[in-house]
């Protein structure tokens, strides 16, 4: 079954093509991997998905739902919830409060009722980000890393169906990053669906059991890793016509 489905999904900025006529299929209880150089258009496609930025044409249906025009809010509480390349802290607040926020959202509410059944799913993310000694910090003081782990995890409290990651593994550590793999891999584990934006390909390519890859706003390749670093096009997008296979090590 597939849980999320875009088709010839296209985005204008005046006269560049950010995407065009971009399609991409994900099933229930997958890790889909999305890779291409910068400027590509990986953030602009969750942009669209996500409803923060009107597409022109071609069609995105999540669990059965037609999401164009929806708005930010309303695609969340149907079980798409995101992260941010570039993280979007809630700054002046605490760890708790920032993660409270999001537990007030319908989907949440429809799933934790009680302020003590959020606090306690809060606490049991945030021990699974390794942030647990952070839980009355200052979000101000927390380092790159830390916000990372925290963006993460304001995801996961809105309960989604689907979680898209967008370079998930950036400004982490390498202890960090296996941290952060573990908690994917687990999610994954019991059911849910994620698509990753990352350019750490050594590290994301031991997560998906798919990758698509995007250049100039088209697909230009999917397939399971294995075979996706060797196609021509795919190496000439990211090292140029010399290199003979896109390096994993």
């Amino acid at each position: 079954m597939n849980l999320l489905d875009i088709e010839n999904l296209t985005k204008k900025f005046g006269g560049l093509e950010a995407l065009l006529r971009f399609s991409l299929s994900v099933r229930e209880g997958e890790i889909v991997g999305i890779i291409g150089p910068n400027g590509a258009g990986k953030t602009t496609l969750f942009n669209c998905i996500t409803g923060f930025l009107p597409f022109d044409s071609g069609y995105a249906f999540f669990d059965g739902n037609d999401i164009q025009d929806k708005k930010p809010y309303q695609i969340v509480n149907l079980g798409l919830a995101r992260t941010w390349q570039l993280v979007k802290a809630f700054f002046g607040m605490r760890v708790m409060e920032a993660m409270m926020v999001p537990s007030f959202s319908k989907r949440a509410l429809s799933i934790h009722s009680s302020e003590k059944a959020r606090q306690e799913k809060i606490e049991k993310l945030l021990r699974e980000m390794g942030l647990e000694k952070n839980i009355w910090s200052e979000v101000d003081n927390l380092n790159q890393g830390e916000l990372r782990l925290l963006d993460i995890s304001r995801a996961l409290v809105t309960c989604p169906k689907v979680l898209l990651l967008d370079e998930p593994f950036s400004g982490l550590s390498h202890k960090e990053i296996e941290n952060i793999s573990r908690v994917i891999q687990n999610l994954n584990n019991e059911g849910l669906t994620i698509v990753i934006i990352e350019h750490r390909l050594k590290e994301l390519m031991k997560l998906v059991q798919k990758v698509v890859v995007i250049n100039f706003g088209k697909k230009i390749a999917e397939g399971i890793p294995e075979e996706i670093v060797q196609e021509p096009p795919v190496i000439e997008a990211y090292l140029g016509k010399r290199r003979t296979k896109v390096g994993l090590a």
